[in-house]
């Protein structure tokens, strides 16, 4: 979670909002990462999540990321937690709650909707107050 941390602050350059992600491999290698990218690339899909995982597929030459674990500062919105899903992620680890459009458990439980072909281990909280003050850093100043 350190790692994904600082590459959320790589986003505050961008003016989007702080969230970084890595994929980890089963051998515990970093294999993607990413920040919020759709200011700077005029993408609304450019999620940190979505970003890394790009990354991951790339480096093994493969869309299925089953051994993966991903880690990301925020709690995954729909389209992330749905992305999470088709590649088969095996466990997600987040930090900071998305109350208003999280939906791996906040909103919404994409993940772990019983209705789903695949099934993801979700872990909670890691380092969420440094998540946090990260997000309420940026918003305090925006506004």
């Amino acid at each position: 979670m350190g790692q994904a941390l600082e590459i959320a602050k790589s986003a505050l350059a961008t003016n989007d909002v702080p969230v970084g992600a890595i994929v980890i491999d089963s051998n515990g290698k970093i294999i993607g990462r990413g920040y919020n990218r759709r200011e700077v690339d005029h993408d609304s899909t450019a999620h940190a999540e979505i970003v890394a995982m790009r990354e991951a597929s790339k480096a093994i030459t493969n869309w299925r990321l089953e051994d993966c674990t991903i880690v990301v500062t925020l709690e995954p919105c729909a389209m992330c937690a749905g992305a999470i899903a088709q590649a088969r992620i095996k466990r997600v680890v987040f930090g900071a709650w998305d109350e208003k459009a999280g939906a791996v458990g906040s909103v919404w439980d994409v993940l772990r909707d019983p209705r789903s072909p695949h099934r993801t281990e979700v872990i909670s909280g890691v380092r969420e107050a440094e998540a946090v003050a990260l997000l309420n850093e940026f918003f305090t100043k925006l506004r």
